[in-house]
């Protein structure tokens, strides 16, 4: 086992304790399809605007490039393709208004002009990509694949800089990089999608997805702060190595808590075995709970890190707010993906 290998085991072994405080991992099996099916059909109803937008009701009703991605690639996975060309036609309507190839990240329907932020958030672009890849691939759709290979090129000219660690993702093209900030550049890992990087890399392009990949392996086996040696949700590399990032708040919170689920399902077993998100917001300095994360949809990324598996008691789909439904529909489907690396 190497030293970063153990790094990041013992990392997500605090991060399984700390879940159990809360929000014990129930077994998680294969999904059925018709039960993926029934909680898809839900959150269609519930989350998608019948124009394509993908709606984040606990965030003042607004859109963004994350959800509209999750929500392209929701629709591919459960091969709905009526579902994913109308999100995909709001999506390069409103969002892809920059001069880059990049989308537009917030999008208010409350406000004129309704995109608020015209700077992208890297996340989104490597999901629309990844889910327009897919969609290509699926349903042989030229068009989808070349919108994808632009995305791609922008991600590469845009957000891909060189660190300490390797090629790394800047979560936007403006305002984190060191020309931009003292602390620069900064970081986000939950914005590292290693199940996307290892779809995007079977198609020739001008990203390294497995340098990237490897930097971002690195990120997480360093970024260990505070007594329950947690990754805060931004992360400064201004220096030798990682520290958490000025400005922002010092928490293990709602973005870190993807980091497991990204990890898990691309494959990075050493780790898998041991993953598992917080059942709170962590305060990382003192290790403090800040909030629970109460909604129960969280839970299925604790059962999918773990690799927890039964016959029954798999944890049921909630519904109620988009951010959480959308992990736990991603981690079902996660663990069709991985399910035979899982031990038995």
């Amino acid at each position: 086992m190497s030293g970063s290998t153990g790094r990041i085991i013992a990392l997500f072994m605090g991060i399984a304790g700390l879940l159990s405080q809360r929000c014990p991992a129930q077994p998680l099996t294969q999904a059925p399809r018709d039960e993926l099916q029934q909680a898809w059909r839900q959150y269609r109803q519930s989350f998608i605007a019948p124009e394509g937008r993908v709606v984040d009701n606990a965030n003042g009703g607004i859109s963004h490039s994350e959800g509209q991605g999750y929500g392209m690639l929701l629709a591919e996975r459960m091969n709905d393709r009526e579902t994913f060309e109308r999100i995909w036609r709001w999506t390069s309507a409103h969002l892809l208004v920059r001069d880059d190839g990049l989308a537009a990240w917030r999008w208010d329907p409350k406000s004129v002009p309704h995109v608020t932020d015209r700077n992208n958030a890297s996340d989104g672009d490597v999901l629309i990509a990844w889910a327009l890849s897919e969609a290509a691939d699926k349903w042989s759709v030229q068009h989808y694949g070349d919108a994808s290979r632009r995305t791609v090129d922008a991600i590469a000219a845009k957000l891909v800089v060189n660190s300490r660690f390797g090629p790394v993702l800047l979560p936007g093209a403006d305002g984190f990089g060191a020309s931009s900030r003292s602390d620069g550049p900064v970081v986000n890992l939950s914005y590292w999608i290693f199940p996307a990087f290892n779809y995007l890399r079977r198609h020739a392009g001008p990203v390294d997805w497995t340098r990237l990949s490897d930097a971002g392996l690195r990120l997480v086996a360093a970024a260990r702060f505070g007594p329950r040696r947690l990754p805060t949700n931004w992360i400064s590399l201004a220096h030798d190595g990682a520290a958490p990032a000025a400005s922002f708040p010092r928490v293990f919170g709602y973005d870190a808590i993807r980091i497991p689920l990204y990890l898990a399902w691309g494959l990075h077993s050493d780790a898998a075995a041991a993953l598992a998100p917080g059942g709170s917001v962590v305060e990382v300095d003192s290790g403090n709970n800040a909030e629970p994360l109460s909604d129960p949809d969280y839970q299925a990324i604790a059962a999918l890190a773990t690799c927890a598996r039964a016959s029954s008691g798999e944890p049921a789909y909630n519904g109620r707010f988009y951010y959480p439904a959308t992990l736990y529909l991603l981690s079902r489907i996660a663990m069709d993906d991985v399910a035979s690396t899982c031990p038995r």
